[in-house]
């Protein structure tokens, strides 16, 4: 793992033990946005690891386990006599009492999910930061819960449907929380967290993305060695973008940038991309231009899935057979970060997988590259910093995220030239009212999904049965959770009459009002 290798042994940092939780990569965030350095590693990484790595605390995830299940993630009891603050959060919890001989039996309702409201018994440890009888607002996500605190265990808060939701044998500075405080559903959560990191563990919050920076660097350089070629895939989106801006600065001339333009990109990418990174940052750039192959390979697909694979395997094909020009080349640079992983892969941990992304494994094996992957454990908003860092224009930093498959999972069904054309024209539409009214920025992503239906309308006199375009728009910090955007509705009204009126094809806009969770951000 690139980033641990970086890791100054002086450092504080936590590690955070993952038992399958899809927030597992939250907790990180949360830490790290504190100002701590942390490392996601497997539940079961040898308690000789652990004790090499010496972290300074330890946090155990939550997991979709019942403790007492055949195939439960568990680590050994070990762990827990390190002598290390470590904090349990969900299954964590119910693991720290499995193995300490507490009790932990099914909910007697079926489960406590949603939002729910702690009562403060004990200000103290990781509630130092709250007043006793205070009410915290929480969000629970749970079947099983604990019913017989371990020896020693005092309780520090209580739910209605979970009175022994808190609880601590602070002696040993060991904590537990039945409700998940690294969400947004817990708005005190990170106080929560903070309180275990500085007030418990005594860390010090001294990592910054300008830090990562001059480490990835010299990652890099030690990686590719004194000679190496590297080529890198570049999307012109932020991720690619920083990390060739990163490796450009390790490697000067020997890193060539490969941009393959799918067809699927939105209105002038793909200009945008070569004036950007031939002419501004003056990168040797290879673009090429293969979109009627990947829309002949679409065509007929339906399924998302397909559909990924099918982008893909093409983008695999075309970007092999460039790379070829390159010659000697022994490195490939992806722009991975944490949530394209967690979400197409069990990373880490047994996690469930959500989607492919076909940015993720394929083309190192296959091209007998090495591969280079600098921002893997980085997430959106610490990118964005760490190309700040760089001195990177901020038009490039703080463009929306958009998708590896590009408009193909935004048009639903079958992929064709005149559904493109519609679904770029309407997105055109909604990303000039989205900036004149100042939003770009404060939006995680805002775009137009081409539904695959069509309805009766009314044009002039006439009748018409034409498409329907969806209004995306949602708040995020990283992609993991997110909720749909408020938006005004003069704002909305003026987006929906220009492309009714201006778009050809299109009679019906309506507005995606969902969040992730349940719904993710893109519809496919």
């Amino acid at each position: 793992m690139l980033a641990a290798a970086m890791l100054s042994p002086r450092r504080d940092f936590v590690v955070i033990l993952d038992f399958g939780s899809q927030y597992t990569q939250l907790i990180a965030r949360r830490v790290r946005e504190s100002g701590v350095y942390c490392e996601i590693h497997r539940f079961d990484v040898p308690i000789a690891e652990l004790r090499r790595l010496a972290p300074r605390a330890l946090i155990l995830s939550g997991g979709p386990a019942s403790v007492y299940g055949d195939n439960a993630p568990r680590c050994s009891r070990e762990v827990l006599e390190l002598g290390v603050p470590t904090l349990g959060i969900c299954y964590g919890l119910q693991l720290m009492a499995y193995h300490l001989g507490g009790k932990v039996e099914r909910a007697h309702t079926g489960g406590e999910y949603g939002p729910a409201t702690v009562r403060v018994e004990r200000p103290t440890g990781i509630f130092s930061r709250f007043a006793e009888g205070d009410a915290i607002d929480v969000w629970m996500s749970h079947g099983d819960r604990l019913t017989a605190m371990p020896e020693g265990f005092v309780s520090l808060g209580t739910t209605t449907g979970s009175p022994l939701c808190a609880v601590a044998r602070e002696r040993d500075k060991l904590y537990g929380l039945q409700f998940h405080p690294e969400v947004v559903h817990t708005p005190r959560g990170k106080e929560i967290l903070q309180s275990f990191l500085f007030d418990v563990a005594g860390l010090s919050p001294t990592w910054t993305p300008a830090s990562f920076v001059e480490e990835a660097i010299a990652a890099v350089r030690e990686k590719a060695g004194p000679s190496d070629r590297v080529i890198l895939g570049l999307s012109g989106g932020v991720d690619s973008s920083v990390a060739a801006v990163l490796c450009q600065r390790a490697l000067g001339d020997r890193l060539t940038c490969i941009f393959v333009d799918n067809g699927l990109l939105r209105e002038g990418e793909a200009e945008s991309v070569e004036r950007t990174f031939r002419g501004h940052f003056h990168m040797n750039l290879d673009a090429v231009d293969a979109s009627a192959r990947f829309l002949e390979g679409l065509r007929g697909v339906v399924d998302p899935e397909q559909k990924r694979k099918v982008i893909g395997r093409l983008f695999i094909e075309v970007f092999e057979e460039e790379a070829k020009r390159v010659q000697g080349a022994k490195w490939l640079v992806q722009g991975t970060l944490y949530p394209d992983v967690i979400e197409s892969v069990s990373f880490k941990g047994p996690s469930a997988v959500i989607k492919s992304h076909h940015n993720v494994g394929g083309l190192p094996e296959r091209m007998n590259l090495g591969l280079i992957e600098p921002l893997r454990e980085l997430f959106k908003d610490e990118v964005r910093a760490a190309g700040e860092a760089l001195g990177m224009p901020r038009d490039i930093l703080y463009r929306q995220p958009f998708p590896g498959p590009g408009l193909a999972v935004r048009c639903l069904g079958e992929v064709t030239p005149e559904k493109l054309r519609v679904l770029r024209e309407a997105d055109a539409i909604f990303d000039q009212e989205i900036r004149a009214a100042g939003l770009y920025e404060s939006l995680w992503q805002s775009f137009c999904v081409l539904l695959p239906v069509r309805s009766v309308g009314v044009m002039g006199d006439e009748r018409t049965y034409d498409e329907a375009i969806a209004l995306r728009a949602v708040h995020s910090t990283d992609g993991m959770t997110a909720d749909w955007a408020r938006l005004p509705y003069d704002l909305i009204a003026r987006v929906s009459s220009r492309i009714i009126n201006e778009v050809r094809g299109v009679n019906r806009v309506v507005l995606d009002v969902s969040s992730k969770p349940p719904s993710t951000i893109e519809w496919e």
